[in-house]
């Protein structure tokens, strides 16, 4: 190879999107897990942790001690209903709903019901950076908006080049927009000024197949609090897990 075609090369390697970095998870704690949870969103806010749980007639709003797996405090969402993530900004805590196309706002301390704002797509995952609302449908997209629901801009989320679909519960974490694939065993850790998935956790067997029922469902719910710990659960599953991650 002449140096002409080497440096094009380099040229090449140094201009392409940075090299997936593929990480594990490493169990540091297990907690209890309400098992009846079909869990949709999971975040800390101010060193308390909400739960929003899903399905027609068993859906929730939920402030839960992590340590216990016993809610503080809950809401139960009406039958017509399936609720799906959250996330607290502007001091409110926004629940999105599956197909309904409303989201409702709730005080965040009390869960007291405010308000109910239309929502023109399907409602999927919800997080926040601090000055927005992120928020996922379902597809390779990721919506930016403002606290009235106003889209100021998106986002189409690749890996290798393709898109990722289904993305699920959110969570941002360290300036990256952590997201489950929703029926997949990793989470990708998503750029969110490029879309380009630059990490993917694998949490393969994080839930023992020992532990499964006959409603055990799917990896799904994210959650990161203020000393940065990362804990992790899915839906009607028994434990959350607190873990780190180790590179492969």
């Amino acid at each position: 190879m002449n140096k002409s075609c080497i440096l094009l090369l380099a040229l090449a390697v140094s201009c392409g999107a940075p090299a997936l970095q593929e990480y594990r998870v490493e169990v540091v704690n297990t907690y209890p897990h309400d098992r009846g949870a079909y869990t949709q969103g999971l975040f800390f806010h101010d060193g308390k942790m909400y739960e929003s749980t899903g399905q027609y007639g068993t859906s929730s709003i939920r402030i839960v001690n992590y340590e216990t797996g016993e809610s503080e405090k809950r809401v139960n969402i009406g039958d017509q209903y399936f609720i799906e993530g959250s996330a607290v900004f502007d001091d409110q805590l926004y629940v999105l709903t599956w197909t309904n196309h409303v989201v409702f706002l709730y005080d965040k301390d009390s869960l007291t019901y405010n308000l109910t704002k239309g929502y023109g797509r399907q409602g999927w995952g919800l997080t926040t950076d601090g000055t927005q609302l992120i928020a996922s449908d379902g597809t390779s997209t990721l919506f930016f908006m403002d606290k009235n629901l106003h889209v100021e801009r998106r986002i189409k989320v690749t890996m290798d080049k393709r898109p990722v679909y289904y993305l699920n519960e959110l969570e941002w974490i360290d300036g990256k927009i952590w997201a489950n694939v929703y029926t997949k065993d990793y989470i990708v850790i998503v750029n969110p000024e490029t879309g380009i998935v630059e990490g993917r956790v694998d949490c393969t067997g994080l839930l023992p197949r020992t532990e499964y029922t006959n409603t055990t469902d799917v990896l799904n719910g994210i959650a990161a609090d203020d000393h940065g710990r990362i804990f992790l659960t899915g839906k009607n599953w028994p434990h959350l897990y607190e873990v780190k991650l180790k590179k492969k």
